[in-house]
């Protein structure tokens, strides 16, 4: 398991944020980060109380902190109005609904908003982060909605439900605190951080703004969908490979001088994941008549080397953004002049939308493709003479009829899905925010189809399982490939220990593909597969 992750604004990675997320393992604050927020910190104090001054002598007007939000900007707050604006601000935007996020989402959205605050440029305390932390090391998770976020101006009413646990009222009356599991229990707010001794926070000056003027619940689901679609791709290698021995696959189509004509890296690597998978097979190359394959096996590398090439897309935007500023406006204390507050669009969701469009798009491909070889494998006209449906001769009826049309299902399911959200906009905030991301959305759903992907690829290495189980009983001679002969090893263990009806033999190996545990038992026979990311 990873050692601790320091938070510093600048060197979350994806293993980093896996390790808080769902490991559990502990965050820590840098030193030298809490001294960047000190200093903004003290900027933001002195704007709040006045000090500061303009070209004309007048009190510095800064966004978010002696004004209003949003289309309210020019609207000045003074004197006690500030100590109340930042939790006012949290309260009336908790407007989020739907089911709510997953604890590893919420996890790694606090992760996310901690490091982004770490970076020093929102101008609030150190103890804002040190209580994200508590929360993380001791178990508190909010429950978080997961609709509400346009994806620009942040996820301002996802983090906000974060923001009702996280802080208190100025004036330490019975308030609204939202709710948060703790131990297994589903609390109020305030009752969980009790439990757990972590003491709530009296918002200051510009600290509402801080903890919901981000996209850290778009990049926790972006984040956890490329980590989890970098794993399906090697799966659904394995998957194919398996495939392609069922149907006595001819293998010049993954010839290495083939794919320098064409050199995409994923291609290149999705050739060289099956070669060695495939390597040592006595099945591929059998049939003297066959020429070439079925687009579904022959194109597997050019379609699942485009696969791996979005996810590296979508996942090299997203690496940026776990370490981004997202909040408005930024306290640049090198900038020049009085004012170092800096009103920009660093929260808007664009480029995570758009490679979280991407990698919906990419996915969605995959479980495709994963389908078709499935309808191959179970129709006896085109599975180079398999029986139809796959049915046992001593079992009439048990054959995989049903769980090819679930694949087809899910496959519709994911192509509703990849309509691009990025391309859509409805304006918000009396047209001051007229041109939105829609990026949770696109997040959001690409999750989703990363999650109907590994059903179908469960699906996949099912049938294939067992095509390749008649192959043996035809000649029990032959040799499977070193990857596939392993592969088959872990399938046969998985399906020991589910249920008898197909549906729990699918939950189980998609639980498997989604944890990597058939790979994994691939890989320490074969070595690493070419990384994804």
């Amino acid at each position: 398991m990873t050692d601790a992750v320091v938070i510093d604004g600048g060197s979350l990675g994806f293993a980093g944020l896996i390790a808080v997320a769902r490991d559990g393992v502990e965050a820590t604050l840098c030193p030298e980060a809490e001294r960047r927020m000190a200093a903004s910190l003290r900027w933001v104090r002195d704007a709040a109380a006045g000090t500061l001054r303009d070209a004309a002598g007048d009190p510095l007007a800064v966004y978010g902190v002696n004004t209003g939000y949003g289309s309210l900007a020019r609207m000045r707050i003074d004197g006690d109005q500030i100590r109340a604006l930042s939790w006012n601000l949290v309260r009336s935007h908790a407007a989020g609904v739907g089911p709510p996020c997953a604890p590893e989402v919420v996890r790694a959205m606090m992760v996310l908003r901690a490091n982004a605050l770490a970076k020093g440029v929102s101008g609030c305390r150190p103890a804002l982060v040190h209580t994200l932390l508590a929360m993380l090391r001791r178990g508190v998770v909010p429950v978080v909605p997961s609709q509400g976020s346009c994806g620009s101006s942040g996820d301002l009413a996802p983090l906000s439900h974060l923001g009702l646990v996280l802080f208190r009222g100025p004036d330490g009356q019975d308030e609204p605190s939202g709710q948060a599991w703790f131990q297994g229990t589903l609390l109020a707010g305030a009752e969980a951080m009790r439990r757990a001794g972590i003491a709530r926070l009296v918002p200051g000056p510009k600290e509402g703004l801080a903890i919901t003027n981000g996209a850290q619940l778009t990049t926790a689901l972006a984040g956890l969908a490329c980590v989890d679609a970098a794993r399906l791709v090697h799966a659904a290698e394995v998957a194919a490979a398996m495939s392609w021995e069922a149907v006595r696959g001819v293998t010049r189509a993954l010839h290495p001088s083939v794919h320098a004509m064409r050199p995409y890296p994923g291609a290149i690597a999705s050739a060289g994941a099956l070669r060695a998978l495939l390597s040592g097979s006595t099945l591929i190359d059998s049939m003297a008549e066959k020429v070439q394959d079925a687009y579904s096996i022959r194109c597997t590398p050019q379609i699942l080397g485009a696969v791996r090439d979005g996810v590296r897309f979508a996942a090299e935007q997203i690496a940026v953004e776990l370490n981004a500023a997202t909040d408005n406006p930024l306290i640049l204390l090198d900038g020049e002049g009085d004012n170092k507050a800096f009103s920009a669009g660093m929260f808007h969701g664009e480029p995570v939308g758009m490679a979280a469009d991407h990698l919906k798009l990419a996915v969605s491909e995959l479980a495709a493709l994963s389908e078709r070889r499935i309808y191959r494998l179970t129709t006896g006209s085109l599975s180079s003479r398999l029986p139809p449906l796959l049915v046992h001769r001593d079992r009439p009826g048990l054959g995989l009829m049903v769980p090819q049309t679930t694949a087809a299902s899910l496959v519709a399911a994911n192509r509703a899905l990849c309509w691009p959200a990025s391309a859509d906009s409805i304006p918000t905030c009396e047209d001051q925010e007229d041109v939105v991301a829609m990026s949770t959305t696109a997040a959001r759903r690409a999750r989703r189809i990363v999650t109907h992907s590994q059903q179908v690829v469960a699906i996949e290495l099912l049938t294939a399982a067992s095509a390749l189980a008649h192959r043996r009983a035809e000649d029990p001679s032959l040799t499977f490939g070193q990857g596939t002969q392993t592969a088959l090893r872990e399938i046969s263990l998985v399906l020991s220990e589910a249920g008898e009806l197909p549906g729990d033999e699918i939950a189980a190996l998609a639980q498997a593909v989604a944890e990597g545990r058939i790979v994994d038992a691939v890989e320490s026979e074969l070595g690493p597969l070419p990384e994804v990311l």
